[in-house]
């Protein structure tokens, strides 16, 4: 008998946004005390500054605001567990519009307010069915949003590396939604039931071809934070790193993710 179909992990709608507008508001807060200095510093994202790293978060929530000014799509032809791939390829472009953005905006704190007063608007105006052009395919808004939630996090991060006792909280909606779609994007990169990745409190799948598991303790265990999963997740950390570090627990002999990692870098 083939293994049963996995289900397509559901979002709450609701929760997504209130998560997504939680998230981006507590680096909207944090941005308003940046000084000009911490806004020069160099972040670890290539030659990124602090100001382009800012910039490219408030993109990130500008970018719903521009798809829906867009016409719609006729029809989904994309996944949302395509995304995280699929936005690999946009790298460059993102990073040259960063740049631009942070020039045309010389007041970070100013510009994320209207881009927040704008995204709000846009939310309350389009239903969560409403498809857009997204770089995964065509996609509702609902489930656009839910990418959100990574890039918001994963800046959150970047920043929180790149200046010293900045400290932004992560809504734990949006640290929950973040981890949850990396984890499903893993598993159906690396199809299979060998392996059981752990996330707590979070998220659990199985991925990587091989002898499926059906009882007991899994043979091929796969465990670590949201945090550090996120960050193997996006190229931030590597996973041979992760685990000299201890940061990543890792048994058995398909417990070796780094050829499914990165997912987006």
């Amino acid at each position: 008998m083939p293994p049963a179909k996995k289900r397509t992990r559901s979002y709450d709608p609701a929760k997504i946004r209130t998560a997504v507008l939680a998230q981006f508001g507590n680096v909207r807060a944090a941005v308003a005390g940046l000084t000009p200095e911490q806004l020069a510093l160099p972040t670890r994202l290539g030659d990124w500054t602090v100001r382009d790293l800012v910039a490219h978060t408030g993109m990130s929530l500008g970018a719903v605001s521009r798809l829906l000014a867009l016409p719609e799509p006729p029809k989904q032809d994309g996944a949302l567990l395509d995304w995280p791939c699929a936005i690999a390829a946009d790298a460059p472009d993102i990073a040259a519009h960063a740049r631009e953005s942070a020039e045309s905006h010389p007041d970070p704190a100013t510009h994320l307010a209207a881009v927040e007063e704008r995204f709000t608007a846009d939310l309350a105006a389009h239903p969560g069915t409403r498809l857009l052009p997204t770089s995964a395919g065509a996609l509702p808004l609902a489930d656009y949003l839910v990418t959100r939630t990574v890039e918001l996090v994963v800046h959150t991060d970047d920043l929180n590396a790149a200046v010293p006792g900045l400290d932004i909280p992560c809504d734990r909606q949006a640290l929950a939604a973040c981890t949850r779609l990396l984890a499903d994007a893993l598993a159906a990169k690396a199809p299979g039931g060998s392996t059981e990745v752990r996330v707590p409190p979070y998220a659990v799948v199985q991925c990587v071809a091989g002898p499926r598991h059906t009882r007991g303790t899994p043979p091929n265990v796969v465990e670590t934070d949201p945090l550090t999963w996120i960050r193997l997740a996006t190229g931030r950390l590597a996973w041979a790193e992760a685990l000299h570090d201890a940061k990543v627990s890792a048994s058995g002999e398909r417990a070796d993710l780094s050829a499914h990692l990165p997912l987006m870098a």
